[in-house]
């Protein structure tokens, strides 16, 4: 049976993430420029859509926003190259990369992996799937994140670091990508912290917006 793309969220196999592929952002971090792309995974378990709250994991005294541009997969490939990468690119989803910051700087300060700090369950949300034909250039695209009706991010695809075939081309070097994979490709500066009782809406340009609450794990 073949399986409807749009549907990525219910098959696909993992999340393929993106760090520091935005300069400005890796400055407001203190973080070095990378001179390869940065690359961690989220569980699917992890995504979370509309009508859903964002939980602040239970521990956690810092939860960070950053708004991404996501890539869904349209057929597996490994060892792909740059020129043929955007022909496995089947649309696009638009997401948010929450991360439990106190976490990642515990285990980051004591050179530790920092898998739970990116993984907890609803840190991955999702929008709707985005057909191709509704962002023909990917590199020229506005995300933009309000917390409380107030604007925290607000940035292009244009100033990513590493292009999108780039990233498909380095990443499936090493892991194969399949149908249904989705590739983070990294936030523009002004990420900042969410707390029990917020509202985020994010977007990119006015092709698509989701909006989510804020709630504590008790």
């Amino acid at each position: 049976m073949s399986l409807q793309l749009s549907r990525f969220s219910e098959f696909g196999r993992k999340v393929v993430c993106v760090g520091r592929n935005f300069k400005d952002h890796c400055l407001e971090l203190n973080n070095p420029i990378p001179k390869q792309p940065l690359i961690f995974l989220k569980p699917t378990s992890a995504y979370v859509k509309e009508g859903n709250p964002i939980k602040i994991p239970k521990g956690c005294e810092s939860m960070h926003h950053e708004v991404e541009l996501g890539i869904v997969i349209s057929k597996t490939g490994s060892a792909i190259s740059q020129e043929t990468a955007m022909d496995h690119v089947g649309g696009y989803v638009l997401s948010l990369d929450l991360t439990a910051r106190d976490w990642q700087s515990e285990a980051k300060s004591k050179g530790k992996p920092w898998c739970f700090a990116k993984g907890f369950d609803t840190s991955c949300p999702i929008s709707e799937f985005i057909p191709l034909e509704k962002i023909p250039n990917p590199h020229n695209v506005e995300l933009w994140l309000n917390v409380n009706d107030q604007e925290k991010q607000r940035g292009s695809t244009n100033d990513m670091i590493f292009s999108i075939p780039l990233l498909i081309s380095h990443i499936s070097e090493v892991m194969t990508l399949e149908k249904g994979d989705v590739i983070l490709t990294g936030t523009p500066k002004g990420v900042g912290p969410l707390v029990d009782g917020d509202n985020v809406e994010c977007g990119i340009d006015s092709i698509i917006k989701m909006n989510f609450n804020v709630v504590d794990s008790k």
